[in-house]
């Protein structure tokens, strides 16, 4: 749902399209439409965005603002995450409120997925 003034989308650079659609696809199920051959859009994973082709990557340590996944399971999510091919760069830690990981896809893009148990 589209609401006035709220965030609605967000995009991410990519340096390679094809692994990160790749990840995405098996490690959350996600479903890619292309426009393109330099843009792949997502849709209802929480909020909707999409990748473009560039060579950059999102990383914390460069200042960008770090997208955090909920999962039930975090152990299991954490292994369908190495499984699809993602680097874990913090390895399950506790912080007020829960417990969570970092990782980067394929193309580099750093992602962190949280748990409260």
């Amino acid at each position: 749902m589209n609401v006035h003034e709220k965030i609605n989308y967000v995009e991410f650079a990519s340096r390679d399209l094809g692994k990160t659609k790749a990840f995405f696809s098996e490690a959350f199920g996600w479903k890619f439409e292309d426009y393109g051959p330099e843009y792949s859009a997502f849709a209802g994973e929480g909020l909707d965005g999409g990748f473009f082709s560039a060579d950059k990557a999102a990383s914390t340590q460069n200042g960008s603002a770090l997208i955090v996944f909920y999962s039930e399971a975090l152990e299991e999510t954490l292994q369908k995450v190495e499984q699809a091919g993602g680097t874990i760069i913090q390895d399950i830690f506790t912080f007020p409120g829960g417990r969570r990981f970092h990782f980067t896809e394929p193309a580099g893009n750093e992602f962190a997925v949280w748990s409260d148990h």
